[in-house]
């Protein structure tokens, strides 16, 4: 394998200049682009290469982020292979022409850096763009680290651009936590990188003035339903497809991909369940539970969508007591993520108890001892057999305690 990889080869590399490096590899016909932070320097690092001959590309600057996203449509309706990427408020821009690309079943790729969303107005990372685009069609991706938005970016294409699947796909990484934080990171060579990710194969009906075809037309009630049902049905069938790449890329690369991460869940009797950066705080937590005897492991979803709900049964269904972590304002109501894994435990026979944790909002630091302070609080759940404060908490808040949701104690 050393014509594909070289373990010598290590770059430094921070999540954004990886994705753009990823975007490079894959010869991305079209990217337009409304910068925003902290996702700008992917979208000006290919502009960079377009400049300076190392693609042959079509950088398009536009004047909005929602108009990139109609850029990038038609862009994919004739056929080229088209990415781009976005945060926060740009991301909110966007959201009525995510739902267009997904329902006109276009390969587009979106890195999408996460950011909170205002008001207040913030520039750091949480989680609240992703959970905005949940239900917009698109099967999403998340990348824990730099490696992995790399590495995730290349899958993306792949699995977009299946014909079995034609639908756009996310890859999310932390806005500055992974952005703009270098690490090692390992790539592919040039050549290896574009074999693996192919040439595009554009499907017959594709923008053609020799034979016209109609995209995004109107459907009332007689059609409207059963197109998106069929929508649907595609993102759930794209599972094969999403393994299939994933071991393909562990061929190339030697880095193993799961739609569900589980790290030390073979006897865990406490698990926190988390996305992004995060994971990685909750292992070494984890790590040091073990140390005192008690039994902590984490499971990560790697493939939001479609939902691995099946995956999240299996690996949580001995488990006692777990806590689900969510980075985003739940807006009067549990935390999104809280609520999809209890929905995958509805069916578990004998259900853990499950508490939500609210944390990290606007880029507020999640520590080992953060995540060591939930197991322990999981632990006397797990002890006690009830949840023993509330069912909803906040993790890392200043001031007053603040929970909700209080169980009945039995």
């Amino acid at each position: 394998m050393a014509e594909k990889f070289d373990l010598n080869e290590r770059e430094v590399w921070d999540g954004n200049y990886a994705a753009s490096q990823a975007m490079r590899q894959a010869k991305v016909d079209v990217m337009a682009a409304y910068p925003i932070t902290p996702s700008t320097p992917i979208v000006e690092n290919y502009g960079a290469y377009v400049a300076n001959g190392y693609i042959d590309g079509e950088f398009v600057m536009v004047e909005s982020e929602h108009a990139a996203m109609s850029a990038c449509v038609g862009a994919s309706a004739a056929g080229g292979r088209v990415a781009t990427a976005t945060s926060s408020q740009g991301f909110a821009l966007m959201v009525e022409v995510l739902y267009q690309a997904s329902g006109m079943r276009l390969p587009i790729v979106l890195n999408v850096v996460n950011r909170a969303l205002a008001s207040p107005l913030n520039v750091r990372g949480d989680h609240a763009d992703m959970y905005l685009g949940r239900d917009a069609g698109w099967i999403q991706f998340g990348a824990f680290n730099s490696q992995e938005a790399y590495d995730l970016a290349l899958c993306a294409f792949k699995v977009a651009e299946n014909h079995s699947v034609r639908l756009p796909v996310m890859i999310h990484q932390d806005g500055f936590i992974t952005s703009h934080t270098a690490q090692n990171v390992y790539p592919l060579t040039d050549e290896a990188a574009y074999n693996f990710v192919g040439d595009i194969d554009p499907v017959d009906d594709m923008l053609d003035f020799s034979r016209p075809v109609t995209y995004g037309a109107q459907t009332e009630e007689d059609w409207h339903f059963e197109h998106k049902a069929k929508q649907h049905k595609a993102i759930m069938d794209s599972v094969p497809v999403i393994e299939e790449v994933f071991a393909e890329f562990e061929k190339i690369s030697g880095r193993k991909y799961k739609r569900v991460e589980t790290y030390m869940m073979e006897d865990a009797e406490v698990a926190i369940v988390a996305l992004g950066t995060t994971v990685e705080t909750s292992r070494v937590a984890a790590m040091k539970m073990r140390e005192q005897g008690i039994k902590a492991g984490v499971v990560a979803p790697r493939v939001f969508r479609p939902f691995p709900f099946d995956l999240i049964r299996d690996a949580l269904e001995n488990v006692k007591s777990v806590a689900v972590l969510d980075r985003s304002s739940p807006g009067g109501a549990m935390g999104a993520f809280y609520n999809e894994i209890s929905a995958a435990l509805y069916t578990t026979p004998k259900r853990p108890l499950v508490t939500n944790y609210i944390y990290g909002l606007g880029g507020r630091d999640f520590a080992v001892q953060d995540a060591i302070d939930i197991y322990n609080e999981q632990k006397a759940n797990a002890d006690a057999g009830y949840i023993t404060t509330d069912i909803q908490q906040f993790s890392g808040l200043r001031g007053p305690k603040l929970g909700f949701f209080q169980t009945k104690r039995s």
